[in-house]
């Protein structure tokens, strides 16, 4: 009992620890904080996506990460009570052709500034994952490592992976045998092997290794990395 008590003693802490830029920038007397993030950039198909999220100052929901630590089934719980409570919330896409037109990361700026532009009500701060939005009038800063640190970008983080990985679920049916359901695009053996054998499809990225070196003939055998 004591060991549990514990337990719960440390996440209340750590929960509390995460709403600290929040806390700061309300002292600093603005109203609506959103936090921001992206997932998808490493990929070789399928869209990079932005998540925001504004979150009422007395939000508390334990097991909140960075995605990338929670397992499919927590993020798919938190998800659903992140849009829940949240104030308000947006995710947003872009896919192919125009990720290999402007490249990956103004791709990310992009999805980060239509996920901001989709929130009601405005933000008038932005507490995003180690980038910066130009051109945009809204105040902002960036953490690095923020989906650790930021409760707020922690929870855009969770919406954007779910939000992709059932998306990338979807069009697994529409674009059989590349295996998308399972890898959700990234450049595993099996969509290696999957791309070799059916060519690529318009969810791939062109501009990325190794499509790239089969729309332009290049050898697989020096993608050695990709197997690891």
């Amino acid at each position: 009992m004591a060991q549990i008590d514990e337990t719960i003693k440390q996440e209340k802490q750590r929960i509390m620890q995460m709403h600290l830029f929040e806390q700061e920038a309300y002292q600093r007397g603005f109203k609506a904080v959103a936090g921001i993030d992206e997932v998808g950039r490493g990929p070789i198909a399928g869209p990079v996506v932005a998540g925001a999220v504004i979150l009422p100052r007395n939000f508390f929901l334990a097991g909140v990460n960075d995605s990338k630590k929670l397992s499919a089934s927590k993020r798919e719980f938190l998800a659903r009570e992140i849009k829940q409570q949240a104030l308000s919330w947006a995710v947003t896409y872009i896919f192919c052709p125009r990720l290999d037109e402007i490249n990956i990361y103004q791709a990310t700026i992009e999805a980060m500034k239509l996920a901001v532009a989709n929130l009601n009500p405005q933000p008038d701060f932005l507490l995003i994952d180690a980038m910066k939005l130009s051109d945009i009038n809204i105040k902002q800063q960036s953490i690095i490592k923020g989906d650790t640190l930021s409760m707020s970008i922690a929870c855009a983080s969770i919406i954007a992976k779910v939000e992709r990985d059932n998306l990338m679920q979807s069009l697994d049916e529409i674009y059989p045998g590349y295996g998308f359901a399972q890898h959700k695009g990234y450049a595993t053996r099996g969509h290696i092997e999957a791309l070799i054998t059916n060519g690529p499809c318009s969810l791939h990225r062109v501009s990325f290794e190794p499509v790239k070196s089969m729309v332009s003939g290049g050898n697989y055998g020096e993608q050695p990395s990709l197997f690891k």
